[in-house]
């Protein structure tokens, strides 16, 4: 296992010049500990097997690895990256896209299911430098023949116990069939049980071995329940969560629910107390998937109500707080749920409501825990500005363009302002996907945004922009 000292800077490694402005312009100082650990001998095209938790800066890590080898003129699949999620997959082919905005001509690829497969055969028609996608997508397009492999030059398994646990072993294992050797083989995993092993075995039994979980300090996280009395009803329980998210919550509060239908009860319960609410369940389509991710990431929605299947594998790193609006059945259920707070040496928060019939399992999570005990929170009725810090300082636009259309954010955010009737400082965050993009802007000055957009022109088109709020379904 190899060690890390004290933390250095990214100019240390020879990275190439467009990299290190890149990770200069995204204000990435020093490098994290699995960086450190794990850039040296991905730089060199050593196989790396790695032990690290989401969260940890492994995704610049490998993307680094894939992108210094980069050959832009060679148009061909030189690196594919594998991820359990379509929403993890998104996210990793973000990072990618960042990155490369410091080398000319790269073209990022997402391969994942839950979209129809014919605009991606369309896209593959052109080719792709990077493929980030899920394994049964991915392997469905090497079975068609749309996507060539011959020239793969590395292969990522990111969160590779995840992938595993979610039944893709026979999918990994079919589709490492189709990929030629040699190559560099990047493993990622936040545990390493027998199938990652196996796994980890069968790509390369020499790969260099990498352990900093057990360097990373453990999350400071205060943790409290809320006692739901007999004769409370479901809206005095939602009621006392509300009370609790408007004392205890940040600008960015993620709710568990155990079920799809309370997912959308609850969420329609903050819509009508005039507090948007993201919602995320496993039956939403992915494009109302991603919609809901970005308008929690960009601030527009302050809340964001997930089951546990729809936010598995998700790197949601920006909550503040979270509250359980139903207890887990399970520890390590609840101990996953709270650890979306409390990263990167942030302090975090925890809430969970607990009603006289779950006190067994709320004693139960203690002593799987190791006795840890949560402290007693007592409701108040929330004041009128604990309420109002629960509106979002943003709302969202989106334009029915995108990576298709060769957006940029500079584009969008060039329309905007055109004119000066709408101040740069009013733009907040701009996602582009491949047929739309997604735009925050200051909530005071949305309805002039649209007007702007929609009697404007990006790129000399004329584009449809509309206020994208919570449907919930």
């Amino acid at each position: 296992m190899s060690t890390v000292a004290t933390p250095q800077g990214f100019d240390c490694l020879s990275l190439r010049d467009g990299l290190l402005a890149r990770l200069a312009a995204m204000d990435f100082q020093h490098m994290t500990p699995i960086q450190q650990a794990a850039l040296p001998a991905i730089l060199a095209g050593q196989d790396v097997i790695a032990k690290a938790s989401t969260g940890s800066g492994k995704t610049v890590a490998f993307a680094l690895g894939c992108l210094q080898r980069l050959d832009s003129k060679a148009y061909h699949v030189q690196s594919l990256l594998l991820c359990p999620t379509r929403e993890l997959a998104e996210q990793v082919a973000s990072t990618l896209r960042d990155l490369a905005k410091g080398l000319a001509n790269t073209k990022v690829l997402s391969l994942c299911g839950g979209v129809s497969i014919g605009p991606q055969v369309g896209s593959l028609q052109h080719s792709a430098h990077l493929i980030v996608g899920t394994p049964g997508r991915v392997l469905k397009h090497l079975r068609k023949g749309t996507l060539h492999v011959h020239g793969l030059d590395v292969l990522v398994l990111d969160e590779a116990d995840r992938m595993l646990d979610m039944g893709f072993a026979e999918e990994i294992s079919a589709l490492l069939e189709f990929l030629p050797s040699p190559r560099q083989n990047l493993m990622f995993s936040a545990t390493y049980g027998t199938s990652v092993q196996a796994i980890a075995e069968r790509l390369s039994p020499n790969a260099v071995s990498i352990d900093v979980t057990q360097r990373e300090p453990a999350p400071v996280i205060d943790e409290y329940w809320c006692a739901v009395g007999e004769a409370t009803d479901k809206r005095g329980r939602l009621d006392l969560l509300l009370q609790g998210i408007a004392a205890l919550g940040t600008e960015a509060n993620l709710v568990f629910c155990n079920t799809k239908a309370g997912c959308i009860e609850l969420a329609n319960f903050f819509a009508a107390q005039g507090v948007p609410a993201a919602v995320l369940h496993g039956d939403l389509e992915q494009a109302d998937r991603q919609q809901m991710l970005i308008r929690f990431s960009n601030g527009s929605a302050r809340i964001l109500v997930a089951t546990d299947v729809a936010a598995r594998g998700l790197d949601i790193d920006s909550a503040g707080a979270v509250f359980n609006a139903d207890l887990p059945q399970r520890a390590d259920v609840y101990t996953h749920r709270i650890g979306r707070t409390g990263r990167s040496g942030r302090a975090g928060l925890a809430l969970s409501l607990v009603g006289d019939r779950e006190m067994h399992r709320l004693r139960l999570i203690e002593e799987a825990r190791a006795g840890v005990a949560m402290q007693l929170w007592q409701p108040s009725s929330p004041s009128p500005e604990a309420l109002a810090l629960l509106q979002p300082e943003y709302q969202t636009i989106e334009i029915n363009g995108g990576r298709r259309h060769k957006l940029r954010p500079g584009d969008i955010l060039g329309a905007l302002t055109a004119g000066k009737r709408l101040p740069g400082s009013a733009v907040g965050n701009i996602h582009i996907l491949d047929q739309i993009s997604y735009v925050a802007v200051l909530r005071e000055k949305v309805s002039v945004a649209i007007k702007q957009l929609d009697r404007g022109r990006i790129k000399a088109r004329p584009f449809r922009a509309r206020l994208v709020g919570a449907e919930h379904r």
